[in-house]
């Protein structure tokens, strides 16, 4: 005789609270926190009653094969509410000179349990000078879905821009060459954009992992809130309304509404399109079930590099948006008070307990965040780390200072960068 299950009949009782009876629903289970919460981000609250409702599960199994029954028959519930006849996929991967990650990224995409007849794979190279471009072309040659096409400025709106027009699909979904994603990434991006009509953008966290041991502690720092503050899509452990994210996806209809991406900008393009999106009016969903990795940079030099450019770049954003997150801004609020009482502990001694006081609190942050950072890198992130952090958040406090000068005070309106990771 079959178990009917009725686990989940608490959801229909408490939809307003529904981690309210948490803790003693994971008591009567069997179930640890960590299985409720994946259990969560796999099928919304409001659809977890009636979904569950009346599932057989068959004789024999021990309880974590149950779990795992009940995860892959919500999985496949939700999953039913989609017609992939219904929707073509553009993936568009803008990239230059990824020939470490590219065959990685690629297969990760093509292996996606989405229908292979409703996506195509655009590669939009900005002239790579490594062997990027002769492995695409090798790929392309093995898979009709992959399509190599030029941009020859180089940069990532452009590539972007000139994928979008190339795009047959309704729904856009950008991945960048050095990253990876599951094998579920389009359906749930896809199932999370139907489901939430509200939404003209879907993605999910990004998890920063590495090879090396200094790349390891750099991909702990990006996804350490002493590192990068509140930014949902890195930090992970949110599912909600968010203000921008890394991978979305996009309804194609959205680029005739809000514009394309704004070619100006060197760095932070998805951040000031997805700014455009809440001022139409449209909303920016993140969503767990939506899974990708990302490879950081390797060394500290480049990482630098990177987030200078961001510091810079991001007042040309504002500039254009007139507004910004106070995320943003902290980094050049730090780095500008660090500067003022330097001066004023070298201009005046009776100042220097005040300035003194004030590393001391930098310092003890940086060591809270290096104790997170250990959990997952050992020893070596425990030492590492504290410089890590130091560079993300001092290369962006200058960059944005540099950027008020450039864009402020010269009134460029570009600036050239190196395109290379």
């Amino acid at each position: 005789m079959q178990r009917s299950c009725p686990t989940f009949c608490f959801a229909k009782q408490n939809m307003t609270h529904p981690l309210r009876h948490s803790s003693s629903f994971c008591r009567s289970t069997g179930w640890s926190w960590l299985d409720f919460v994946r259990r969560r981000t796999v099928i919304s609250r409001e659809k977890s009653c009636s979904l569950l409702r009346g599932v057989s599960l068959p004789r024999g199994l021990s309880s974590s094969t149950e779990k795992l029954f009940l995860m892959s028959t919500s999985v496949n519930s939700t999953a039913a509410a989609v017609d992939p006849a219904a929707h073509f996929v553009s993936v568009l991967l803008p990239i230059r000179n990824e020939e470490a990650h590219i065959v990685q990224c690629l297969n990760s995409i093509q292996t996606n349990d989405w229908p292979a007849d409703r996506m195509e794979i655009i590669v939009i190279d900005g002239m790579s000078s490594d062997r990027t471009r002769a492995i695409v072309s090798e790929m392309a040659q093995q898979d009709e879905r992959i399509r190599l096409v030029d941009n020859s400025h180089g940069s990532v709106p452009f590539a972007m821009n000139i994928g979008i027009r190339a795009a047959k699909g309704d729904i856009i979904i950008r991945v960048d060459g050095h990253a990876e994603v599951t094998s579920t990434f389009i359906r749930h991006s896809v199932e999370q954009l139907v489901q939430r009509p509200e939404c003209w953008c879907v993605g999910g966290p990004i998890e920063s992992i590495n090879e090396t041991v200094i790349g390891k502690i750099i991909a702990a720092a990006m996804s350490c809130p002493v590192g990068v503050g509140n930014s949902r899509f890195r930090t992970g452990n949110f599912e909600g309304y968010v203000d921008t994210l890394a991978f979305g996806a996009y309804w194609k209809w959205v680029f005739d509404r809000v514009g394309m991406f704004d070619e100006e900008l060197v760095r932070n393009q998805d951040d000031e399109l997805n700014a455009r999106i809440l001022e139409q009016g449209g909303k920016i969903y993140l969503s767990p079930a939506i899974q990708s990795r990302y490879f950081p940079r390797t060394s500290l030099k480049k990482l630098w590099r990177q987030y200078y450019q961001y510091g810079v770049w991001r007042i040309r954003t504002l500039q254009k948006r007139g507004s910004a997150r106070l995320r943003y801004l902290i980094p050049m609020v730090f780095v500008a008070t660090a500067i003022l009482f330097l001066a004023l502990a070298v201009a005046f001694p009776g100042m220097r307990p005040l300035t003194a006081a004030f590393a001391a609190i930098y310092m003890a942050g940086l060591l809270a965040g290096a104790v997170m950072v250990s959990r997952r890198t050992g020893l070596a992130g425990l030492l590492v780390s504290p410089v890590v952090f130091a560079i993300l958040h001092f290369s962006y406090g200058f960059g944005s200072l540099f950027g008020i000068i450039w864009f402020g005070f010269l009134r460029h309106t570009t600036l050239t960068h190196g395109l290379s990771r």
